[in-house]
């Protein structure tokens, strides 16, 4: 009877801490859900920064990114408050998304993403710099 009860609390606590751990995962996914800036949507670009933001949210981008906060890379928001949204920005980001980059926000390197196509990579890079508030000028 002792093994059966001792059993059940070890359950118990395994199923409580695993619902702790996709609570935790389901709310960083949720900083993601699609939050596409007004701005973006009047102008007729809302279709690819909702695009980009499929792309990021698919991508290994939260791995070391978020939306708001500084995780091992800067935050996206911060990303997009550096750089104006004009097509050679969007560009420039999007040769970083490819090939990676180092040295602009500290030692550590971005890596690679050699899988992602040139379009894509701009898709996403409108995403990020749309997070401000910018419009593409």
């Amino acid at each position: 009877m002792k093994k059966i009860i001792y059993s059940a609390v070890i359950v118990s606590t395994l199923l409580v801490a695993a619902s702790c751990g996709s609570k935790k995962e389901a709310k960083n996914k949720e900083e993601y859900v699609a939050n596409e800036s007004t701005a973006a949507v009047a102008s007729g670009a809302g279709d690819a920064i909702a695009a980009g933001e499929a792309l990021v949210k698919a991508s290994d981008c939260k791995t070391c990114h978020h939306k708001t906060n500084k995780i091992i890379g800067p935050s996206h928001t911060d990303v997009a408050k550096k750089y104006d949204f004009t097509k050679a920005n969007v560009e420039l980001l999007a040769g970083k998304i490819i090939k990676g980059g180092s040295g602009v926000w500290g030692e550590i390197p971005m890596t690679a993403h050699a899988d992602i196509s040139q379009a894509d990579a701009e898709k996403m890079a409108r995403y990020v710099l749309s997070l401000d508030g910018e419009t593409e000028k």
